[in-house]
């Protein structure tokens, strides 16, 4: 085995154990909201939706499949090397860019927030904190990270329909934990509290965030690609 073939190997079963890992982290925090808002009688079937209505759930549970694809994918194939086929390199793209970005507005907006009382607080770092920047190295140093550029293109359509999704859905659910007749996610896209003129401005720096990202992944990809080749 020479020494890139086995770094790769090292990588992908860094990849599999990342993907356990944040499985692990969102699954224990999902038992605990529910256990939580069970014993305070509060409306499960609400409690769950938004449990899946936050973005970084979300994105973490699409970070579990596709470090679990890429990782067990590279093992699956014989450990042979070479670049990702182009729906995982596009996937891989993507959830990057996600998470890279779930890193950035937690840490740079939510960190200092107090902890709701079912936060599990090692489970929170995990998918905020060395998730994102797992990615991020996964990025700049994993194997197989040869991206087409329009891999870029549809970056920003999932978090585009998570904004209309959010918004759309806020009015009309009852916070299951304050009573108020409207929810979201997050403090930020809260137009009750901030105004829209506010929430437009999060929107665009949002957007403009993620096609960003996502065209630095591609064109990072490209670049790596080509000096390896």
């Amino acid at each position: 085995m020479t020494r890139f073939s086995a770094w790769a190997t090292a990588w992908n079963v860094a990849r599999v154990a990342m993907a356990v890992l944040v499985a692990a982290a969102v699954s224990a925090q999902f038992v605990s909201t529910v256990s939580f808002s069970a014993a305070r009688g509060r409306d499960l079937t609400t409690v769950v939706a938004n449990f899946f209505s936050f973005f970084t759930n979300l994105s973490n549970l699409a970070a579990v499949v596709v470090l679990a694809l890429a990782g067990v994918g590279f093992f699956a194939r014989g450990r042979r090397l070479g670049a990702d086929r182009p729906a995982l390199a596009t996937a891989l793209a993507w959830v990057s860019t996600y998470m890279i970005i779930t890193g950035i507005v937690y840490n740079l907006l939510l960190r200092g927030l107090p902890p709701q009382p079912e936060s599990v607080g090692w489970s929170n770092e995990i998918v905020h904190v060395w998730a994102p920047v797992f990615f991020l190295l996964d990025l700049l140093l994993g194997p197989g990270r040869r991206l087409p550029w329009k891999a870029a293109l549809g970056a920003a359509i999932f978090p585009v329909a998570w904004i209309v999704y959010t918004l759309a859905r806020g009015p009309f659910i009852t916070n299951p934990t304050t009573g108020a007749p409207y929810w979201y996610p997050y403090p930020f896209f809260d137009p009750h509290t901030n105004g829209w003129g506010s929430v437009a401005v999060y929107i665009v720096v949002i957007a403009v965030a993620v096609v960003g990202l996502a065209c630095g992944a591609v064109a990072i990809g490209r670049v790596r690609g080509i000096r390896s080749s």
